[in-house]
């Protein structure tokens, strides 16, 4: 009898569900796309019902595709992107709709813990910024401002942990995701801070049990495996964050490995040991939390762009019709015909540098009220030039970290590996190789995040006796090395770009109150 593993993961924009043999073959792969709902200026949400209808679905279909008997699968496991929240009542039914990362409502309860609870306290305690606005913070917005349903609040759970609990009945949280609960969580010690949560005036029983993420949690109900074509008693493990899975899946294992995803989100990885770190000044602008492997001794500081990937599939979405068209009727990916457009146009789009703050930004300058500048527009730019300077600035907002972490000398293991989403995009891989000024590799099997939750899944049921496997599956192609004119060029673009986010930084906010009036 196989004993096949099941990862699903999360993402911002969309699920994925992927099933591999022992032997670490992909047997099925699925994914399906989530609408966002941007109802309010900052809000960011989704609809919490289609997480486990999609997963339904998902599940069915991947099964279906392997051609197996879902008795034989050994284990699951589940990730998500972070920070994110779906509220259940008691009967574990969602109370409004999920919270996901982009989420930036809660501005007012971030400066009232500031002048409350004080930045140095949190930080000492939780090792990130509030600025991301965790779980405890937008817990304080329903507390403010939906008092009646917070009453009703059952558990606070991420995406990953809603799945888990409709596949086990078990509300949990795993090491890696507690971090995004952050402010009242101690990174260090692991556990939630009590007296810090009362005086806040969150109840500590909103929070779900704590584990490791190779910890078995729970097993498959009946009525999770009637809606999903899984069997009763297949166990589940605790999971992790979604960049962790998609890093653990292209075989980061080791202190100094350094990944990035460019996922709806864009993010760079770099796992270490060194609290140090975590507790410096870099370490204070970036977002520090457990990593998968020995989850209670090991640690990944992810620099994060709000909208990496989901720059330019808003320009699809919003302004590509023809390209959205030409995929419907001929097959052809709409993003590759961005591509092509985008190709021929040399380095620095011609004069044009955009500020790519969609919906604020996260490191290194966390600033809510950011949002997306195109400067230097002129006649002679096309679409092609948009695209690019899209590219690029996603870029530029990922160096600004990665030359902080650089010059702080955290161990880093070159070359770059980059995994999933716009990652193939092989113009955007030569971008980010130039403004970095560092070799990178394309992972070649671009399974993602739910292959790493696969592996996981696999080393929590003993199937696998490590995360060994991750490092030995791991396959990379496609090397590419910087080109120092490129970077030259790119610097002096990037001096510009850092100066005119300080110019507009205040107007900004002067932007936002206007906003707010109308």
């Amino acid at each position: 009898m196989a004993d096949y593993l099941m990862g699903i993961d999360y993402g911002t924009g969309g699920a994925k569900v992927c099933i591999i043999n022992p032997e670490g073959e992909v047997l099925g792969f699925v994914f399906e796309e989530y609408p966002f709902i941007h109802e309010k200026p900052g809000w960011s949400e989704h609809d919490p019902l289609l997480y486990w209808q999609i997963a339904c679905r998902l599940i069915a279909e991947a099964i279906a595709q392997a051609h197996i008997n879902p008795r034989n699968i050994r284990g699951i496991a589940v990730s998500s992107a972070l920070p994110s929240m779906v509220m259940v009542d008691k009967d574990h039914n969602p109370i409004h709709r999920a919270y996901n990362l982009m989420d930036r409502r809660a501005t007012k309860e971030v400066e009232w813990l500031k002048g409350t609870i004080g930045e140095d306290r949190i930080f000492k305690s939780s090792g990130n910024r509030m600025e991301d606005h965790p779980t405890i913070v937008n817990l304080l917005w329903e507390k403010n401002n939906r008092p009646d349903s917070f009453k009703r609040i059952h558990k606070a759970l991420t995406i990953d942990g809603f799945i888990t609990l409709k596949l086990t009945g078990k509300a949990v949280l795993n090491y890696s995701a507690a971090c995004f609960y952050g402010v009242a969580y101690n990174i260090r010690q692991r556990q939630f801070d009590e007296k810090l949560l009362q005086e806040i005036g969150i109840p500590l029983d909103l929070m779900p049990d704590l584990f490791e993420c190779t910890e078995i949690v729970g097993e498959v109900t009946r009525e999770a495996a009637a809606e999903t074509g899984l069997v009763s008693g297949i166990p589940v493990a605790a999971g992790q964050v979604d960049c962790n899975a998609g890093y653990l899946g292209a075989g980061a294992i080791e202190e100094g490995d350094f990944q990035s995803n460019l996922g709806s989100v864009g993010n760079f990885g770099v796992i270490h040991k060194n609290t140090d770190f975590i507790f410096s000044p870099v370490g204070y602008v970036m977002i520090n939390f457990a990593y998968t492997v020995d989850s209670k001794n090991t640690y990944i500081t992810v620099p994060s762009t709000t909208t990496g990937g989901q720059s330019i599939r808003y320009l699809r979405d919003n302004f590509s019709q023809m390209e959205v068209e030409m995929e419907r009727a001929l097959g052809v990916s709409s993003y590759d015909l961005l591509n092509l457009q985008a190709e021929k146009i040399p380095p620095g789009s011609e004069g044009l540098i955009i500020l790519p703050f969609l919906m604020g930004e996260r490191t290194p300058i966390w600033d809510v009220y950011a949002r997306g500048v195109i400067f230097g527009l002129s006649l002679n730019h096309t679409k092609g030039h948009i695209v690019r300077a899209m590219m690029e600035a996603v870029a530029y907002a990922l160096y600004d970290s990665f030359r902080l972490i650089k010059e702080a000398g955290l161990k880093i293991n070159y070359p770059l590996v980059l995994n999933e989403g716009g990652a193939v995009s092989k113009l955007w891989r030569k971008i980010i190789a130039d403004v970095f000024d560092v070799p990178l590799v394309l992972v070649k099997r671009r399974t993602g995040a739910p292959f790493g939750d696969a592996i996981l899944a696999g080393v929590a049921t003993g199937v696998f006796k490590d995360f060994a496997v991750a490092k030995q599956w791991a396959e990379y192609i496609e090397p590419m090395e910087p080109s120092q004119e490129n970077h030259q060029r790119y610097m002096q673009y990037f001096d510009l770009y850092k100066r005119l986010y300080e110019n507009v930084k205040d107007d900004f906010r002067a932007l936002a109150r206007l906003r707010d009036k109308s």
